[in-house]
């Protein structure tokens, strides 16, 4: 029989493979949002306004990489800047109206293609994946020390 953690490397490349398909870099084809705005967005959704430095902690990223990719997301009209509503100096990014919009958009567009996939399956069976799945994640994140808030 099988190593099971070897099953699961296996499973998880594939699993990554699948994300990297098309010509997109593993973005539906009618997405709108680059894979980065959308994760800075989640993010920044739940945590409320983050500087560069929040956002760079949190994600275990380079500032410089930050910058780029918060830029990009600026220019796009996706967040803008805003004070910090604690009262310290750094500017933090917030969401817009539009990053808001298109957050929601991409999140949708995720859901309906993760339901085609899972037709077939029980709710049981997709409840049970998701307790699996965030279990993982949660393992993940408790290694590497930068837990992700969830809603």
């Amino acid at each position: 029989m099988e190593d099971p953690t070897r099953r699961v490397e296996y499973e998880n490349m594939l699993l990554g493979r699948y994300q990297h398909l098309s010509k997109s870099k593993g973005r539906r084809k009618d997405s709108t949002l680059e894979r980065s705005a959308y994760i800075v967005l989640s993010r920044i959704r739940i945590e409320g306004p983050m500087s560069i430095s929040e956002l760079s902690d949190a994600f275990g990223l380079d500032a410089s990489t930050l910058r780029r990719q918060t830029a990009a997301a600026l220019r796009a009209g996706l967040v803008e800047h805003t004070l910090d509503p604690e009262g310290g100096v750094a500017r933090k990014f917030r969401i817009t109206e539009e990053g808001e919009r298109r957050l929601d958009e991409e999140r949708e567009g995720n859901v309906r293609t993760l339901a085609m996939v899972l037709e077939g399956w029980s709710e049981e069976d997709i409840a049970g994946f998701a307790d699996y799945l965030e279990r993982f994640n949660t393992s993940i994140e408790r290694l590497a020390g930068k837990p992700w808030p969830r809603p």
